[in-house]
């Protein structure tokens, strides 16, 4: 995390984690399943060429305890779009992935205003009884690496013990983070989203990995016939549900391309 800001904004009265790292334009980052316990590669690929401000999700890593009191699904909108305005990311390209995803497209509708540019990675929020997602909270805890990246030795790393942690601490942020992502999306993950997909006027990039265990495939083709903006797609070979955990470079490369 060499280079990495961390500062502290306050949502719902729980204080939140946000790192900030490179130079130039913003670019907000809203992880997925599970949070973000640790800087990644993929958001040093962004910060090589963007200002990358990664606010934490109420619940998830470094977010405390503020999904405890989010009890509907207006709740987390709201404290989604307080997140980007205390981090400094309004009006700024965003980009989410997964259960973040869902809260990036949330906010590019409902407030047009507080997103340049979109993009999406697998976002949750949608449900299609012919071709239904994998529910993640239904699963053992040792099957969830491989769900949420294609390499599970991938996803074990990001939730590793770093050195220096506390053991006792370490695990019950981590449970906390798929708490707080049940309290959102349980069940399915099915919030209407497609109801409010129609209402974002910004540019979007959806993507995908093709070995998205997940969320299907062809959901990505759903959110982008919705989005009445100008929207492209791109799958993400050797890509699971967390893309840019197994695939940084390609994700970010993408991502940048489509926002220059």
């Amino acid at each position: 995390m060499n280079d990495v800001e961390t500062l502290t904004i306050e949502v719902n009265g729980f204080q939140t984690r946000v790192w900030r790292k490179g130079r130039g334009e913003r670019i907000g980052f809203l992880a997925g399943y599970g949070g973000l316990p640790r800087w990644v590669p993929f958001l040093d690929r962004l910060a090589q060429a963007r200002t990358v401000i990664v606010p934490s999700l109420p619940g998830f890593p470094g977010g405390e305890r503020g999904h405890t009191v989010l009890d509907q699904h207006l709740d987390w909108v709201l404290a989604a779009r307080d997140t980007i305005d205390k981090a400094g990311l309004g009006g700024a390209d965003l980009v989410g992935s997964s259960v973040g995803g869902a809260f990036a497209a949330e906010v590019a509708a409902i407030w047009p205003d507080r997103v340049k540019r979109l993009g999406l990675i697998a976002p949750f929020g949608l449900f299609n009884e012919a071709d239904p997602p994998t529910d993640p909270w239904a699963q053992r805890a040792d099957d969830i690496p491989a769900l949420m990246t294609a390499d599970p030795e991938t996803y074990k790393k990001l939730k590793e013990i770093p050195p220096g942690t506390n053991a006792i601490d370490w695990p019950i942020e981590q449970t906390r983070a798929a708490e707080a992502a049940a309290r959102a999306f349980w069940p399915l993950g099915n919030t209407r989203l497609e109801r409010r997909l129609g209402f974002i006027s910004s540019p979007t990039l959806i993507l995908w990995g093709a070995e998205d265990r997940v969320m299907p495939k062809s959901y990505a083709k759903a959110v982008a016939e919705r989005i009445r903006a100008r929207t492209e797609i791109r799958m993400i070979s050797g890509a699971g549900h967390l893309a840019e955990l197994d695939k940084p470079d390609d994700v970010a490369a993408s991502i940048l391309k489509f926002m220059a």
